[in-house]
């Protein structure tokens, strides 16, 4: 079977200067394919060149294995639809009449439509949820809704091919699962291809097949998001300062580049909501003891944190016991994250009753009913607080010092 498309040695770019090289594409019936990268990296004007609105400098773009420059634009229009960025003033149509447009590639030079013509809007409109808008003005409707009705036109063309560009651009977060669905529903169900850009890492990465990393003028990498997405390919994509990618967890973590004042307890996803938040307060910190395989780690690692690491399903060491209790010393402030306790982590529970020992200031999100069963006699001495708001009304910003 052949490729739906396909570009071999493809380089895009405008009068003769290229923007982007080797750009190779091969795409089967029902892959969802993304385009991945910064503003400017040349998205767009791959776009345009897959779709023939623009020619190649040098290569070829094949549909069905027929170069795109050979197809009459009235066969292509019944092989591919395209959804593009810019904003077109449709007046006071109805969101049918826009849909409908769709299907004129299928219609009489007259452009009139068919009861089956009629079915198919129809049925595109209920495929995207958008059948309740049918007799809606098009301007009375939220973005969201618009690119539901642009997908909607798209789709009565019943290409075998629907290229968008940046479709989730604009929208709040709801919207963006429901373009994204549609998209991956159309491919699964209707065997339909989709190419389309994005500047959503998280959605491209958990919701398309394939990805194409695209970072100044050439294809960085393609693959299955779980080929190319590796430590550091996103941070380097983006050249993101201030702030690390975390590729396990699809997230993007703000760090402090403060040193360690607070030393924190966590374990078994505690930790995460603590970490996030005392680092928004402005305080580096300092984390322990986590296991590899533990969430916490992870986030801690992305916030910038001092981590003391055990291994995966280990009883915490007396060494890493004792770098930790050496960390802790020199902190301001201790948190007890509430952790779950196990033979693997009961160590960290020593850590607290040594840092009251230390005379710090430990605070704890453990419910008080369960703070003299973990902690015995040294629980009176523990300020014990309901979530880490009430933590940080307490302490003061003290910034420039620790270990």
């Amino acid at each position: 079977m052949k490729p739906v498309i396909f570009t071999a040695n493809l380089n895009v770019g405008y009068d003769k200067k290229v923007v982007v090289e080797q750009v190779n594409i091969c795409a089967n019936r029902g892959e969802l394919i993304c385009l991945l990268g910064p503003n400017g990296s040349g998205k767009s004007t791959i776009l345009r060149t897959l779709t023939g609105l623009q020619p190649p400098v040098t290569g070829r773009v094949e549909i069905n294995g027929m170069d795109i420059a050979t197809i009459k634009k009235a066969e292509l229009a019944k092989k591919m639809a395209i959804v593009l960025t810019e904003q077109v003033s449709l007046g006071l149509l109805t969101v049918f009449e826009i849909a409908s447009m769709g299907r004129y590639p299928h219609t009489n030079f007259l452009g009139k439509l068919s009861k089956e013509d009629e079915s198919i809007v129809d049925e595109a409109l209920d495929l995207v949820d958008a059948g309740t808008l049918k007799n809606r003005y098009y301007f009375e409707l939220s973005d969201g809704e618009k690119q539901k009705v642009m997908i909607a036109r798209a789709l009565v063309q019943e290409p075998e091919l629907i290229v968008l560009d940046e479709p989730t651009s604009h929208l709040d977060v709801r919207h963006k699962v429901e373009v994204i669905s549609i998209l991956r529903k159309l491919c699964l169900e209707k065997g339909i291809t989709v190419v389309l850009s994005l500047h959503d890492i998280d959605i491209a990465i958990k919701g398309c097949q394939k990805i194409l990393l695209i970072e100044k003028g050439k294809v960085k990498a393609q693959g299955t998001p779980e080929e190319i997405i590796k430590t550091g390919t996103i941070q380097n994509l983006y050249s993101i300062e201030g702030a690390n990618y975390n590729e396990l967890l699809g997230c993007l973590e703000f760090c402090s580049p403060v040193l360690p004042e607070v030393f924190i307890t966590g374990g078994n996803g505690t930790g995460t909501g603590v970490y996030r938040a005392v680092s928004r307060a402005g305080f580096g910190m300092c984390c322990g003891v986590l296991h590899s395989n533990d969430i916490d780690l992870h986030v801690a690692k992305a916030l910038n944190c001092d981590v003391i690491e055990e291994d995966s399903f280990s009883r915490i060491s007396e060494k890493h016991y004792a770098d930790a209790a050496a960390k802790m010393a020199k902190m301001h402030y201790v948190i007890d994250t509430g952790f779950p306790v196990g033979k693997t982590n009961e160590h960290n529970l020593d850590l607290i009753i040594d840092a009251l020992k230390m005379g710090k200031t430990v605070f704890s999100l453990t419910a008080q009913s369960e703070l003299k069963g973990r902690f015995g006699d040294w629980s009176e001495k523990i300020k014990c607080c309901k979530n880490p708001a009430e933590i940080l009304k307490i302490i003061p910003p003290q910034t420039g010092s620790g270990c």
